[in-house]
């Protein structure tokens, strides 16, 4: 794969280059592995969770178009799609909008499919919105292939005097097709899966549209047949199909219904991994709000650029700013994401305001940046896509690590050298280090 991205980006004059892995601990998400350096006594390196910084400063200084297989790195808890180390296609253009950026990467991707499966696209990704996504599918990174939709049935299904919706922020409803002869146990089996820490569903509520017309509900006490059979017309359904229902807070339930949404698909063999569905999403917020501390944080990172026709809610309503930020998703699994970037001082020091850096820590941080910003930077944007989790795609597998030599574990440990280890005490001597004893 690695071979087929250099021919495409060669073949439209991108230039590899290779950017530093010692270098300055910046907030980007993730915490960071650090180095000591022996040199600089009882100071450290990090190693870079992405390049972000570097290639951003090669656009600044005149390169136009660059790229990278770069290894980065990212010290979180790890799962199926995640290692501590893993790589990247990295890829910077100067002098764009979003809709170039599409255009140039989306060719990369159909490359790579043509060339390493055999598999071509004719037609254009399709593009949705982060606010559509969430409605139609409670995910960002949407499996399209197949419905299933969510349809949201609050204003039929409230006022009737059952409290579970009367009290609900917002009530949910998927309608699976074919399913209306689901089991009684079966039907238990999928409320305990919802109601699970994972999930954190309270319950199911299920209607099943049988084929003969007649409609079987867990809520037959509450609303009768006329009421049930409006909310299988407003999901579309049609006889032998099965409603199933999720009610409480609206951004949680949007998640857990995602979550049933894909146990469904996977449970009735809707998910073909023969089948790609590949989809941008575009128009993410620029921000996000801890709820309990009241801060902001970068959905993105904190160069991602505020779409143009937001900025003048920055000030009065931040939350409401969308980005100029895109990611690709293909059979529900995000395989690239990336951004218009700021190039305006003013804004990106407005932007580190909203994330709670004072001036002196935006300059400490990132001076060098700003300050280059002073020298006439060109509006420029790029994307990153995991390599690791493509091949993974294209191997037809859901584990990064089986595409990964001598991968990590889920504590992060290498077991066939044992590493990380101890070092020698002499070691920490030289670097100007102590270490505390750690009571287990």
């Amino acid at each position: 794969m690695s071979l087929e991205t250099r021919t495409y980006f060669n073949e439209i004059n991108f230039i590899e280059i290779e950017t530093p892995y010692l270098i300055k601990s910046t907030p980007e998400g993730a915490r960071d592995f650090v180095v000591p350096s022996r040199m600089n006594k009882q100071q450290f390196y990090a190693l870079p969770q992405s390049p972000q910084t570097f290639k951003q400063l090669l656009m600044v200084s005149g390169y136009d178009r660059y790229f990278q297989i770069v290894k980065c790195f990212r010290d979180e808890d790890l799962r199926a799609d995640r290692q501590p180390e893993f790589t990247q296609i990295d890829c910077e253009m100067a002098f764009v909008n979003q809709q170039d950026i599409l255009d140039t990467f989306e060719g990369l991707i159909k490359h790579l499919f043509q060339k390493l499966i055999g598999l071509s696209f004719k037609e254009k990704f399709p593009v949705i919105t982060y606010e559509k996504a969430m409605l139609n599918y409670g995910s960002d990174k949407p499996d399209i292939r197949f419905e299933m939709k969510l349809n949201y049935i609050d204003s039929l299904a409230k006022g009737k005097g059952f409290n579970v919706f009367d009290q609900a922020e917002s009530i949910v409803a998927i309608s699976v097709p074919n399913c209306a002869d689901y089991s009684r146990k079966k039907l238990d089996k999928l409320t305990e899966w919802v109601k699970r820490p994972q999930i954190g569903a309270k319950g199911l509520i299920y209607v099943k549209l049988n084929s003969d017309n007649t409609i079987k509900s867990s809520v037959d006490k509450f609303f009768n047949s006329e009421d049930l059979k409006q909310w299988g017309n407003l999901c579309g359904s049609k006889p032998g199909d099965l409603l199933l229902i999720l009610s409480g807070n609206s951004e949680e339930v949007q998640k857990q219904m995602n979550e049933l949404r894909l146990k469904m698909g996977t449970d009735l063999n809707l998910r073909d991994p023969s089948v790609f569905k590949p989809i941008w999403v575009v128009d993410f917020p620029l921000l996000e709000k801890d709820n309990e501390t009241g801060d902001f944080h970068a959905m993105h990172h904190p160069f991602t650029s505020p779409k143009s026709e937001d900025l003048k809610l920055i000030d009065e309503n931040p939350i409401q700013v969308r980005a100029n930020a895109y990611d690709l998703a293909i059979n529900g699994v995000e395989v690239g994401g990336g951004s218009i970037r700021i190039h305006n001082r003013d804004v990106q020091e407005k932007m580190f305001a909203l994330l709670g850096f004072s001036k002196e820590e935006a300059k400490e941080q990132f001076g060098f940046l700003m300050d280059a910003f002073e020298y006439g930077a060109p509006p420029h944007g790029g994307i990153a896509f995991g390599f690791d989790r493509l091949c993974t795609l294209f191997g037809g597998r859901e584990n990064i690590r089986e595409f990964i030599a001598f991968p990590k574990n889920n504590q992060g440990r290498d077991v066939m050298i044992d590493a990380p280890s101890k070092i020698d005490i002499q070691q920490t001597k030289e670097l100007g280090i102590s270490l505390e004893e750690i009571e287990n």
